[in-house]
Protein backbone atom coordinates (compact mmCIF):
# COMPACT_ATOMS: atom_id res chain seq x y z
CA UNK A 1 0.00 0.00 0.00
CA UNK A 2 2.59 2.15 -0.28
CA UNK A 3 3.98 4.30 -3.52
CA UNK A 4 1.11 3.64 -5.35
CA UNK A 5 -1.85 3.65 -2.80
CA UNK A 6 -0.83 7.44 -2.32
CA UNK A 7 -1.62 8.85 -6.16
CA UNK A 8 -4.82 7.32 -5.88
CA UNK A 9 -5.89 8.67 -2.63
CA UNK A 10 -5.28 12.01 -3.94
CA UNK A 11 -7.33 11.21 -6.99
CA UNK A 12 -10.08 10.19 -4.68
CA UNK A 13 -9.55 13.51 -2.72
CA UNK A 14 -9.89 15.51 -5.54
CA UNK A 15 -12.45 14.07 -7.49
CA UNK A 16 -14.88 14.37 -3.61
CA UNK A 17 -13.89 17.93 -3.48
CA UNK A 18 -14.98 17.94 -6.96
CA UNK A 19 -18.21 16.69 -6.70
CA UNK A 20 -19.00 18.36 -3.28
CA UNK A 21 -18.64 21.70 -5.85
CA UNK A 22 -20.74 20.49 -8.60
CA UNK A 23 -23.35 19.29 -6.58
CA UNK A 24 -24.09 22.57 -4.48
CA UNK A 25 -27.45 24.18 -5.51
CA UNK A 26 -27.13 27.28 -3.40
CA UNK A 27 -26.94 30.37 -5.37
CA UNK A 28 -23.61 32.09 -4.44
CA UNK A 29 -24.85 35.34 -4.44
CA UNK A 30 -27.52 34.16 -1.94
CA UNK A 31 -25.04 32.55 0.24
CA UNK A 32 -22.59 35.93 0.38
CA UNK A 33 -25.96 37.77 1.40
CA UNK A 34 -27.04 34.92 4.08
CA UNK A 35 -23.35 34.97 5.82
CA UNK A 36 -23.62 38.97 5.76
CA UNK A 37 -27.02 38.49 7.57
CA UNK A 38 -25.58 35.93 9.80
CA UNK A 39 -22.35 38.16 10.73
CA UNK A 40 -25.05 41.24 11.54
CA UNK A 41 -26.33 39.23 13.87
CA UNK A 42 -23.25 38.47 15.80
CA UNK A 43 -23.02 34.83 14.30
CA UNK A 44 -25.88 33.66 16.65
CA UNK A 45 -26.11 29.86 17.96
CA UNK A 46 -29.23 29.90 15.66
CA UNK A 47 -27.71 29.71 12.42
CA UNK A 48 -24.83 28.02 13.68
CA UNK A 49 -25.75 25.87 10.59
CA UNK A 50 -25.04 28.27 8.22
CA UNK A 51 -21.18 27.03 7.18
CA UNK A 52 -19.79 28.56 4.14
CA UNK A 53 -18.45 25.01 3.52
CA UNK A 54 -22.09 23.87 2.99
CA UNK A 55 -24.84 23.96 0.67
CA UNK A 56 -27.01 26.85 1.78
CA UNK A 57 -30.07 25.31 0.73
CA UNK A 58 -29.38 22.68 3.49
CA UNK A 59 -28.76 25.37 5.89
CA UNK A 60 -31.82 26.05 8.91
CA UNK A 61 -33.97 28.36 9.03
CA UNK A 62 -34.05 29.16 5.14
CA UNK A 63 -35.24 27.28 1.93
CA UNK A 64 -34.73 27.07 -1.62
CA UNK A 65 -36.85 27.41 -4.57
CA UNK A 66 -36.63 23.63 -5.87
CA UNK A 67 -36.10 24.09 -9.44
CA UNK A 68 -34.07 27.86 -9.64
CA UNK A 69 -31.99 27.06 -6.24
CA UNK A 70 -32.71 30.52 -5.22
CA UNK A 71 -33.70 31.47 -1.81
CA UNK A 72 -37.15 31.70 -1.18
CA UNK A 73 -38.08 31.62 2.40
CA UNK A 74 -36.02 32.96 5.45
CA UNK A 75 -38.08 32.15 8.69
CA UNK A 76 -36.14 32.78 11.99
CA UNK A 77 -37.91 32.46 15.78
CA UNK A 78 -37.91 31.89 19.14
CA UNK A 79 -33.59 31.93 19.05
CA UNK A 80 -31.46 34.34 21.06
CA UNK A 81 -30.96 37.00 18.34
CA UNK A 82 -30.48 40.77 19.16
CA UNK A 83 -29.58 43.44 16.90
CA UNK A 84 -31.39 45.23 13.94
CA UNK A 85 -33.12 43.60 10.81
CA UNK A 86 -29.86 43.82 8.69
CA UNK A 87 -30.38 45.78 5.36
CA UNK A 88 -29.15 42.68 3.56
CA UNK A 89 -32.78 40.88 3.66
CA UNK A 90 -33.06 43.07 0.85
CA UNK A 91 -30.71 41.11 -1.45
CA UNK A 92 -32.17 38.15 -1.35
CA UNK A 93 -34.97 38.83 -4.28
CA UNK A 94 -36.46 35.90 -4.69
CA UNK A 95 -37.94 35.39 -1.41
CA UNK A 96 -41.74 34.69 -1.13
CA UNK A 97 -42.10 34.54 2.83
CA UNK A 98 -39.52 36.56 5.37
CA UNK A 99 -40.22 35.90 9.00
CA UNK A 100 -38.59 37.15 12.18
CA UNK A 101 -40.94 35.79 15.46
CA UNK A 102 -40.56 35.63 18.94
CA UNK A 103 -37.34 37.33 19.18
CA UNK A 104 -37.54 40.22 22.02
CA UNK A 105 -33.90 41.61 21.62
CA UNK A 106 -34.43 42.62 17.44
CA UNK A 107 -35.09 46.37 17.66
CA UNK A 108 -34.95 48.93 15.78
CA UNK A 109 -37.58 50.26 13.00
CA UNK A 110 -39.08 47.98 10.05
CA UNK A 111 -36.31 47.43 7.53
CA UNK A 112 -36.70 49.90 4.54
CA UNK A 113 -35.01 47.22 2.34
CA UNK A 114 -37.50 44.97 2.97
CA UNK A 115 -39.27 47.22 -0.24
CA UNK A 116 -37.43 45.38 -2.57
CA UNK A 117 -38.75 42.01 -2.03
CA UNK A 118 -41.41 42.21 -4.92
CA UNK A 119 -42.03 38.21 -4.68
CA UNK A 120 -42.73 38.91 -0.93
CA UNK A 121 -46.53 37.36 -0.09
CA UNK A 122 -45.69 36.16 3.33
CA UNK A 123 -44.57 38.78 5.98
CA UNK A 124 -43.87 38.09 9.47
CA UNK A 125 -42.37 40.27 11.84
CA UNK A 126 -44.23 39.74 15.21
CA UNK A 127 -43.58 39.35 18.66
CA UNK A 128 -39.73 41.49 17.85
CA UNK A 129 -39.31 45.23 19.65
CA UNK A 130 -39.62 46.88 17.12
CA UNK A 131 -40.32 50.95 16.90
CA UNK A 132 -41.75 53.30 14.82
CA UNK A 133 -44.28 54.00 12.33
CA UNK A 134 -45.74 51.55 9.89
CA UNK A 135 -43.83 52.74 6.37
CA UNK A 136 -46.09 53.04 3.62
CA UNK A 137 -43.65 51.06 1.49
CA UNK A 138 -45.73 48.09 2.51
CA UNK A 139 -48.31 48.60 0.32
CA UNK A 140 -46.20 48.65 -2.90
CA UNK A 141 -45.45 44.52 -2.28
CA UNK A 142 -48.80 44.12 -4.34
CA UNK A 143 -47.94 40.28 -4.05
CA UNK A 144 -48.34 40.13 -0.18
CA UNK A 145 -51.00 37.93 1.21
CA UNK A 146 -50.33 38.12 4.86
CA UNK A 147 -48.59 40.95 7.11
CA UNK A 148 -48.02 40.18 10.69
CA UNK A 149 -46.34 42.88 12.75
CA UNK A 150 -48.36 42.07 15.73
CA UNK A 151 -46.89 42.12 19.55
CA UNK A 152 -44.11 45.33 18.98
CA UNK A 153 -43.58 48.60 19.68
CA UNK A 154 -45.07 50.33 16.68
CA UNK A 155 -46.32 53.76 17.15
CA UNK A 156 -48.02 56.16 14.25
CA UNK A 157 -50.98 56.10 12.33
CA UNK A 158 -52.54 53.51 10.22
CA UNK A 159 -51.03 53.69 6.63
CA UNK A 160 -54.62 54.26 4.60
CA UNK A 161 -52.72 52.81 1.78
CA UNK A 162 -52.11 49.22 3.11
CA UNK A 163 -55.80 48.55 1.59
CA UNK A 164 -53.96 49.15 -2.37
CA UNK A 165 -53.04 45.21 -1.63
CA UNK A 166 -54.99 43.27 -3.78
CA UNK A 167 -54.09 39.87 -2.34
CA UNK A 168 -54.21 40.86 1.14
CA UNK A 169 -56.08 38.53 3.01
CA UNK A 170 -54.30 38.68 6.57
CA UNK A 171 -53.56 41.77 8.51
CA UNK A 172 -52.38 41.94 11.85
CA UNK A 173 -51.44 45.15 13.61
CA UNK A 174 -52.18 44.17 17.20
CA UNK A 175 -50.57 44.86 20.33
CA UNK A 176 -48.66 47.71 19.46
CA UNK A 177 -48.65 51.39 20.34
CA UNK A 178 -50.64 52.99 17.16
CA UNK A 179 -52.90 55.78 17.31
CA UNK A 180 -55.61 57.79 15.26
CA UNK A 181 -58.63 56.62 13.89
CA UNK A 182 -59.19 53.67 11.20
CA UNK A 183 -58.77 55.13 7.64
CA UNK A 184 -61.78 54.90 5.94
CA UNK A 185 -59.97 53.11 2.52
CA UNK A 186 -59.96 49.95 5.23
CA UNK A 187 -63.44 49.73 3.79
CA UNK A 188 -62.04 48.70 0.43
CA UNK A 189 -59.89 45.83 1.36
CA UNK A 190 -60.37 42.43 -0.62
CA UNK A 191 -63.21 40.64 0.95
CA UNK A 192 -63.06 38.40 3.88
CA UNK A 193 -60.11 39.56 5.30
CA UNK A 194 -58.99 38.67 8.78
CA UNK A 195 -58.48 41.70 10.30
CA UNK A 196 -56.56 42.45 13.88
CA UNK A 197 -56.21 46.05 15.35
CA UNK A 198 -56.64 44.67 19.00
CA UNK A 199 -54.61 46.48 21.97
CA UNK A 200 -53.98 49.83 20.58
CA UNK A 201 -54.52 53.49 21.07
CA UNK A 202 -56.86 53.92 18.15
CA UNK A 203 -59.77 56.13 18.42
CA UNK A 204 -62.66 57.91 16.53
CA UNK A 205 -65.23 55.91 14.59
CA UNK A 206 -65.34 52.61 12.58
CA UNK A 207 -65.53 53.28 9.30
CA UNK A 208 -68.77 53.52 7.48
CA UNK A 209 -67.38 51.67 4.54
CA UNK A 210 -67.18 48.67 6.50
CA UNK A 211 -70.96 48.59 5.74
CA UNK A 212 -69.64 47.12 1.80
CA UNK A 213 -66.70 45.28 3.75
CA UNK A 214 -67.48 41.11 4.48
CA UNK A 215 -64.73 40.43 7.14
CA UNK A 216 -63.88 36.86 7.85
CA UNK A 217 -61.85 37.94 11.01
CA UNK A 218 -62.70 41.04 13.03
CA UNK A 219 -60.62 42.04 16.30
CA UNK A 220 -61.21 45.65 17.16
CA UNK A 221 -60.90 45.21 20.73
CA UNK A 222 -59.18 47.47 23.50
CA UNK A 223 -59.17 50.18 21.48
CA UNK A 224 -60.99 53.87 22.33
CA UNK A 225 -63.19 53.74 19.49
CA UNK A 226 -66.47 55.31 19.52
CA UNK A 227 -69.98 55.58 17.79
CA UNK A 228 -71.94 52.71 15.88
CA UNK A 229 -70.43 49.45 14.65
CA UNK A 230 -73.47 47.81 13.68
CA UNK A 231 -71.72 48.57 9.76
CA UNK A 232 -69.79 45.70 10.91
CA UNK A 233 -72.99 43.38 10.56
CA UNK A 234 -75.39 42.43 8.17
CA UNK A 235 -77.53 39.97 6.35
CA UNK A 236 -75.48 39.02 3.69
CA UNK A 237 -71.93 38.83 5.05
CA UNK A 238 -70.44 36.16 5.65
CA UNK A 239 -68.47 37.00 8.99
CA UNK A 240 -67.32 34.17 11.24
CA UNK A 241 -65.79 36.24 14.39
CA UNK A 242 -66.64 39.66 15.48
CA UNK A 243 -64.83 41.22 19.07
CA UNK A 244 -65.39 44.72 19.71
CA UNK A 245 -64.75 44.56 23.70
CA UNK A 246 -63.25 47.43 25.97
CA UNK A 247 -63.92 50.31 23.84
CA UNK A 248 -66.48 53.20 24.20
CA UNK A 249 -68.93 52.18 21.39
CA UNK A 250 -72.38 53.30 21.82
CA UNK A 251 -75.42 51.67 19.47
CA UNK A 252 -78.52 50.31 19.36
CA UNK A 253 -78.01 46.52 19.55
CA UNK A 254 -81.44 45.57 19.05
CA UNK A 255 -81.39 47.23 15.35
CA UNK A 256 -78.60 44.95 14.50
CA UNK A 257 -79.07 42.70 11.83
CA UNK A 258 -76.42 39.76 12.33
CA UNK A 259 -75.43 36.98 10.03
CA UNK A 260 -75.87 33.57 10.06
CA UNK A 261 -72.39 33.03 9.59
CA UNK A 262 -71.60 34.26 12.88
CA UNK A 263 -69.96 31.96 15.76
CA UNK A 264 -68.64 34.09 18.21
CA UNK A 265 -69.23 37.71 19.31
CA UNK A 266 -67.90 39.89 21.79
CA UNK A 267 -68.88 43.18 22.90
CA UNK A 268 -67.94 43.78 26.27
CA UNK A 269 -67.00 46.90 28.18
CA UNK A 270 -68.94 49.33 25.80
CA UNK A 271 -71.51 51.41 26.12
CA UNK A 272 -74.13 50.05 23.86
CA UNK A 273 -77.88 49.75 24.88
CA UNK A 274 -81.24 48.39 23.17
CA UNK A 275 -82.08 44.56 23.73
CA UNK A 276 -80.55 41.44 22.32
CA UNK A 277 -82.23 40.77 19.24
CA UNK A 278 -84.04 37.39 19.25
CA UNK A 279 -82.52 36.01 15.80
CA UNK A 280 -79.46 35.55 18.48
CA UNK A 281 -81.39 32.27 19.28
CA UNK A 282 -80.89 31.42 15.30
CA UNK A 283 -77.26 31.72 15.20
CA UNK A 284 -74.60 28.89 16.08
CA UNK A 285 -72.49 30.51 18.32
CA UNK A 286 -69.69 29.79 20.19
CA UNK A 287 -68.92 32.13 22.18
CA UNK A 288 -70.91 35.68 23.27
CA UNK A 289 -70.41 38.11 25.63
CA UNK A 290 -72.16 40.97 26.38
CA UNK A 291 -71.31 42.19 29.73
CA UNK A 292 -70.71 45.31 31.01
CA UNK A 293 -73.25 47.32 28.49
CA UNK A 294 -76.43 49.27 28.78
CA UNK A 295 -78.57 46.66 27.63
CA UNK A 296 -82.54 45.70 28.54
CA UNK A 297 -85.15 43.81 28.36
CA UNK A 298 -85.51 39.66 28.43
CA UNK A 299 -82.56 37.74 27.57
CA UNK A 300 -84.34 35.67 24.30
CA UNK A 301 -84.75 31.93 25.06
CA UNK A 302 -83.50 29.38 22.30
CA UNK A 303 -80.43 28.23 20.32
CA UNK A 304 -77.03 28.48 22.59
CA UNK A 305 -78.16 31.72 24.64
CA UNK A 306 -79.13 30.07 27.49
CA UNK A 307 -75.96 27.74 27.51
CA UNK A 308 -73.11 30.89 28.35
CA UNK A 309 -72.41 31.69 31.71
CA UNK A 310 -74.41 34.84 33.67
CA UNK A 311 -70.75 36.77 33.91
CA UNK A 312 -71.24 36.77 29.64
CA UNK A 313 -74.20 39.11 30.47
CA UNK A 314 -74.12 40.60 33.86
CA UNK A 315 -73.45 44.86 34.80
CA UNK A 316 -76.09 45.24 32.23
CA UNK A 317 -78.76 48.50 32.57
CA UNK A 318 -82.16 46.24 33.02
CA UNK A 319 -81.02 42.99 30.85
CA UNK A 320 -82.58 39.54 32.66
CA UNK A 321 -84.11 36.30 32.51
CA UNK A 322 -81.87 32.88 32.22
CA UNK A 323 -79.07 32.64 33.03
CA UNK A 324 -79.57 36.00 34.80
CA UNK A 325 -82.44 36.00 37.13
CA UNK A 326 -85.57 36.07 35.59
CA UNK A 327 -87.58 39.42 34.69
CA UNK A 328 -89.59 41.08 37.43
Amino acid sequence: MGSTSRPLLSLLCLALLFYSAISEHCNPQDKKVLLKIKQAFNNPYILASWNPNTDCCDWYCVTCDSTSHRINSLTIFAGNLSGQIPPEVGDLPYLTNLEFHKLSNVTGHIQPAIAKLTHLNFLRLSWLNLTGPIPDFVSKLKNLTFIDFAFNQLSGSLPPSLSELPKLGGLHLDRNKLSGPIPSSFGNFPQGLYLFLSHNQLTGSIPSLFAHMDFGYIDLSRNKLEGDASVVFGSNKTIQIVDLSRNLLKFNLSKVVFPKSLTSLDLNHNMIYGGLPVELTTLNLQYLNVSYNRLCGQIPVGGKLQSFDYSNYFHNRCLCGSPLPSCK
